[in-house]
């Protein structure tokens, strides 16, 4: 099963915006069973997140650092009716992320989560 992870950047941003966990496994469900909504290289991907008490199209888009069956992080996220997309410049630096990232040991991710800068992501099963 896909370990789901969040920043300490995204906690806050999830927070202010009343996103729930929840919505998060759903999300990274939605990504494990092939429905990515956009892949953009590198490990790096970009998935709806539903805005909470509605549903998906008119919510958020998240940056998940993804390799199915293993990990998932989510790195940023923002309203889609704020911004369309991410610039290159973005990119580039959420690709270098994910292969620092994607590959972390369970005793480095251990470290992360005890110093808070990962929180793990409880899903119900």
């Amino acid at each position: 099963m896909t370990r789901i992870f969040k920043t300490k950047s995204f906690v806050r941003f999830a927070r202010k915006e009343g996103i729930s966990d929840q919505s998060l496994c759903e999300a990274v469900q939605k990504a494990e069973s092939g429905l990515v909504d956009a892949d953009l290289g590198g490990g790096v991907i970009k998935q709806r997140i539903a805005r909470p008490g509605e549903g998906a199209s008119g919510g958020y888009r998240g940056i998940v650092l993804f390799r199915s069956g293993d990990k998932a992080f989510f790195v940023y996220g923002f309203p889609k009716s704020e911004r369309e997309n991410i610039e290159e410049d973005e990119l580039r630096a959420f690709k270098k992320l994910a292969g620092e990232m994607l590959p972390l040991s369970d005793d480095k991710l251990k470290q992360l989560l005890q110093s808070s800068s990962l929180t793990e992501v409880r899903c119900d099963a």
